[in-house]
């Protein structure tokens, strides 16, 4: 994904300063794409000069020296173009299925906790979600805006019970492959 499409997109939802802009990130886009308040800060600099968005001038807000960016013509344009672009998934990038990996070829090694502990994040941000569903999404007619806002959370929903699902097997498995070779914890 690109980090300054991702900061477009959450600017056309509400012009923001930079500091508001990541604090909105972390609470919202931030569930699928991680930037630190530094790349946004830097990635802000990079599309000013590119004339994709502009700050306030001094005269809209004397009494402050915040700037607050919103999109220009250009900004809306290169998000445009950059949406229509065909992507592919990201591909799985996971230090467990290395571990698990190394746990095949050089026997148990204990992997077991590490399985649990993932189990039990994903059902914490599976209840955030939920959360989050239940109270934005459950209560009123939704606009077309709060409807694909909805599908996306029910992507993430649906990838921790996928998560929380896969982790119950593995622990099973790795539970069994252990009292069965009579090596490793369980």
């Amino acid at each position: 994904m690109s980090l300054p499409h991702a900061l477009l997109t959450s600017l056309l939802e509400k012009s923001s300063s930079g500091y508001e802009l990541a604090r909105r990130f972390e609470r919202s886009i931030g569930y699928f794409w991680k930037a630190t308040h530094q790349q946004i800060y830097r990635e802000l600099g990079r599309m000013e000069a590119q004339g994709w968005i502009a700050a306030n001038s001094a005269d809209e807000a004397p009494q402050s020296r915040t700037k607050v960016y919103r999109v220009l013509d250009a900004g809306r344009q290169s998000l445009r173009e950059w949406a229509a672009e065909p992507s592919d998934p990201a591909e799985l990038r996971e230090d467990l299925m290395i571990k698990l990996r190394a746990e095949a070829v050089i026997g148990p090694l204990g992997l077991e906790h590490e399985v649990e502990r993932r189990h039990a994040l994903h059902r914490d941000r599976l209840a955030e979600y939920q959360a989050i569903e239940a109270r934005d999404f459950s209560h009123r007619p939704l606009t077309r805006e709060d409807t694909l806002r909805h599908l996306i959370l029910k992507c993430g929903i649906r990838l921790e019970e996928a998560q929380i699902a896969w982790s119950v097997e593995a622990l099973v498995t790795l539970r069994r492959l252990g009292s069965v070779t009579g090596r490793g914890a369980t």
